[in-house]
């Protein structure tokens, strides 16, 4: 059997945390936080790595990732998404002297799991999600509006920067993507499940994207890179329709950086979504968005000033944004340029000192928004 010394290091926790802080009035109360991910090395994971982190290194409090809350007590417990806290049967319930957070990115209205929504909010103090529209679908589920608090994603703004042009040749070359076409991108995971990915997951709207892609090829060559799991539904569609892509699903996050650089804009063709967080990742890295109106993207772009937005039924209005970026270099430049100073207030360094503020009103059960 393997040896895992992080399930290893958060067992010896755990297993310290039910002894050492058994008593309600312990002088530890509430001086840690667990914060929950779901165990596919994926975005959740991800987010809460960068929260810890910064966290952590700014000193703002002691916070770990852990898988389960299970042996926890007196203690913040964020559950990290929908899915780590919610199943088919009801939902978690941890230690009452903990205190509880979960994260809902978005709310799909015909997922089952919505009907234990009411009765799990006896059990949990506050509520977070990353954009408006998703805090007015939980007021809609009866969620009381005092106990949501909306924070958005954040972006490693050491990490996500625009590359010189002799940086984006270089790396477009390495890919084999020819100079003279549009690179299109989409960085995500829009199949059902963990496999190839062949059924749609439409909430992601990938139908959508092979329909808005095959459109602009009819006038200009068109290549499209794509990374993330589960896109088999899109190649399919795109391999039907002669448009030439590129799939890699990168097992190192960091390297997604270079795969912004490579594009000429990123399209977000969703119809729910909690970020997503490729919208904040290609406003980093200089690249142009044009996004359905879904998720952060109603809460941070303004249209037409850093970035667009479009209704998924307006084709043609996509087709004349995307038209626009490639032939008007003023307009795409003042996108840009706009897009980059935008992103400047979503650095996670600026969004761990907002969850900071949550974990300090938690405890104190008081809240202003």
């Amino acid at each position: 059997m393997s040896f895992n010394i992080n399930k290893f290091r958060t067992l010896s926790y755990i297993f310290k945390n039910i002894y050492n802080n058994s008593s309600s009035n312990t002088p530890n109360k509430y001086n840690r936080l667990i914060y929950i991910v779901e165990s596919v090395d994926w975005s959740i994971k991800w987010d809460g790595q960068y929260i810890t982190d910064n966290l952590n290194t700014a000193g703002l409090m002691h916070a770990m990732i852990s898988h389960t809350h299970i042996g926890v007590r007196n203690q913040i417990i964020h559950f990290g998404s929908f899915n780590t806290f919610f199943h088919n049967n009801g939902f978690k319930k941890p230690h009452r002297s903990n205190k509880v957070i979960v994260t809902c990115f978005h709310l799909v209205d015909d997922d089952p799991r919505l009907k234990f929504i009411r009765e799990a909010e006896d059990h949990i103090d506050f509520f977070h999600t990353s954009c408006t529209i998703s805090k007015n679908k939980l007021i809609d589920l009866g969620v009381k509006s005092e106990k949501i608090v909306v924070i958005p994603l954040g972006v490693d703004l050491s990490l996500f920067k625009p590359f010189s042009n002799e940086q984006r040749q270089a790396m477009k070359t390495t890919l084999g993507i020819p100079n003279d076409y549009l690179v299109i991108g989409s960085f995500q995971k829009d199949g059902n499940g963990w496999g190839e990915g062949l059924e749609p997951k439409l909430i992601k709207g990938p139908d959508l994207f092979v329909k808005v892609v095959s459109e602009i090829a009819k006038k200009r060559k068109v290549h499209c890179l794509l990374t993330g799991p589960a896109r088999g539904y899109v190649k399919k569609r795109l391999d039907a329709a002669g448009i030439s892509y590129t799939h890699n699903y990168l097992k190192n996050y960091q390297e997604i950086v270079s795969y912004y650089n490579c594009l000429d804009l990123y399209l977000i063709t969703s119809r729910e979504e909690g970020g997503p967080k490729a919208l904040i990742e290609s406003m980093a890295t200089g690249t142009p968005v044009l996004s359905t109106k879904c998720g952060m993207s109603l809460d941070i772009i303004l249209d037409g000033n850093n970035g667009f937005l479009i209704d998924t039924d307006e084709l043609q209005k996509i087709i004349d944004y995307i038209e626009l970026l490639s032939c008007d270099h003023l307009s795409r430049k003042r996108i840009v340029d706009n897009a980059l100073k935008t992103v400047r207030k979503y650095n996670w360094n600026f969004i761990a000192k907002q969850y900071a503020e949550l974990y300090k009103m938690v405890t104190n059960d008081t809240i202003s928004q």
